[in-house]
């Protein structure tokens, strides 16, 4: 049985190689484990030890926190939905490609696109 912090764990290493542009052969070779492992870990089927999280959060360039974030301290489960937002929007294909996206945009047009974003969430 899979545990829910092993879950967001592997959704949060999926999110960030994702963003990254890093495929998970790329990654595992960068850790010198197979890609398997790596896909095992994404899906929370096997847990990182702290020395792999630590040898991923490097090669990601991410602090070790970062899989943690967004974890409910008191029952171990990624926070729920919140609005019309899923709770698992980082499995989203859609969301990540709109994320990667977006921090490809220079840093002052990026700002302007989150403005006017923000507006037009406002407006509807």
């Amino acid at each position: 049985m899979k545990h829910p912090v092993d879950v967001h764990v592997g959704k949060r290493i999926r999110h960030r190689r994702w963003i990254g542009g890093t495929t998970q052969q790329q990654l595992a070779e960068q850790v010198g484990i197979k890609f398997q492992q790596i896909q095992k870990y994404e899906t929370g089927m096997n847990r990182v030890s702290a020395s792999r999280l630590w040898d991923i959060a490097q090669v990601l360039g991410v602090p070790v926190s970062f899989f943690f974030e967004g974890l409910d301290m008191e029952n171990g489960a990624s926070e729920v939905e919140t609005g019309d937002m899923p709770g698992d929007v980082l499995m989203d294909r859609e969301a990540l490609e709109l994320l990667r996206s977006y921090y490809a945009i220079p840093e002052h047009q990026r700002r302007r696109l989150f403005d006017l974003a923000r507006v037009l969430s406002e407006a509807a």
